[in-house]
This record gives C-alpha cells, sequence and structure tokens, in this order.
C-alpha cells in the first residue's frame, strides 16, 4: 500500500510538471526579407533585428531586440496592449492587442515535420489576408491560450489556440517583408514580475502604425 502512495504521488508530481507552462528565454535569430523597391533586406534586418530575446512568464512578455530601429517590447495583459520602444521616439508606442486589421482564411496542422534545436516540431499553417504564416513548435514548450484569448493582433491567439506552445521557426510574410526567425536557445528560468513592468514615467502614445 505504501509503494501504491509513492507511486500516485511520483506520478502527480510528473503531470504537474508536464503541463507545466514555459517559463524563461528563448533567442531568435531573424532576416527580413524586403518586398519594398527602396529598402534592402540587409536594411530591414539591420532596423527590426537580427536578434530577439524572447521572455514569458505566464501571460506576459517581453522581447528585447538589437535592432536600430525596433528595440524592445512589452505585453502588458491587464490592457491587452503591446507596449514598444524605437529608437526614434521617446515614448512607449502602444497597439491595442483585441484590434487585428488581418484575417486568416485558411488554417493547417501538420505532425514532425521538422527538429529545431533537438525539439520534433508541428506545424501549423496560418493562410492570411496579409500573406503566408508558418510556425513550428514543440508542446514542451508550452502555453496556455486561453490566458491570450483577446490577443487577436498579428493572428497571436489563432496560432496560439491550435499549437498552444511556443514556436521555435516562423516565417511570417507581410505586405512589407518575409521574416525568418529561428530559435536558437531554449533557457528555461524564474523571471520576477517586475522584469515585465513599463519603465516609471514614461509617456505613452497610440502607435501610428
Amino acid at each position: 500500500m505504501k509503494k501504491l502512495t509513492i507511486l500516485f504521488a511520483l506520478l502527480v508530481t510528473l503531470s504537474a510538471a508536464i503541463a507545466q507552462p514555459f517559463e524563461g528565454k528563448i533567442v531568435y535569430q531573424n532576416q527580413y526579407k524586403s518586398k519594398l523597391p527602396n529598402v534592402t533586406d540587409q536594411q530591414f534586418t539591420l532596423m527590426m533585428g537580427d536578434k530577439q530575446d524572447y521572455f514569458i512568464k505566464g501571460s506576459h512578455f517581453k522581447i528585447n531586440a538589437n535592432g536600430t530601429f525596433f528595440q524592445w517590447q512589452v505585453y502588458v495583459p491587464k490592457d491587452n496592449k503591446l507596449y514598444n520602444k524605437m529608437a526614434s521616439s521617446e515614448s512607449l508606442l502602444w497597439i491595442d492587442a483585441a484590434v487585428n486589421p488581418d484575417e486568416v482564411i485558411k488554417a493547417e496542422v501538420k505532425k514532425g515535420v521538422l527538429n529545431v534545436l533537438g525539439y520534433t516540431c508541428d506545424e501549423v499553417t496560418l493562410t492570411c489576408k496579409s500573406g503566408m504564416q508558418k510556425y513550428y513548435f514543440n508542446t514542451k514548450l508550452k502555453v496556455d491560450p486561453k490566458l491570450f484569448a483577446n490577443f487577436k493582433y498579428g493572428n497571436f491567439y489563432e496560432y496560439l489556440s491550435r499549437a498552444q506552445a511556443l514556436p521555435l521557426k516562423m516565417t511570417i510574410e507581410t505586405p512589407q517583408f518575409v521574416l525568418e526567425s529561428m530559435a536558437t536557445e531554449v533557457k528555461p528560468m524564474t523571471l520576477e514580475d517586475k522584469f515585465f513592468a513599463l519603465p516609471q514615467g514614461v509617456k505613452l502614445e497610440k502607435s501610428p502604425f
């Protein structure tokens, strides 16, 4: 009886560990392919950054980039807004995450498509008004999609509702460019809530784009 009790406790612990959402950092290497005649691939990549550090804890996330134009982004769940820091502005430019100018026309899921950093990845393909979006994910990097049910911008919830995990590779097409993003590091870590806080006293403005 004692052995069965210990075994049951172990199974409960393992189940909880498996179901635990991912908390930590994913490092992405980015490359942009321009669709604009007056902007080169290199210029887009330089402006937006060829490297991004993506941090997540529950419904909070933050992106640090090495772009000359785009510097960082924070999602604040209670506001349901994305706050973006651009080099050209002292203010944070916010976007309402409930608003999505795009539309998903068709969604497809394929199993076991490729391997990234030792993770066997399934594929979600979203055919959108803006172009094709492909995401490659492994369920070990779990995210609870209910936390982002109101996050419509960029088709984020459309993706999460199907994958329920963070992507390890992405191909995102827009009218301006195609983004190829590949994870180069996955690092589970404990993050403090204050890490996702906006700087005190910073001016906030609605994003013009």
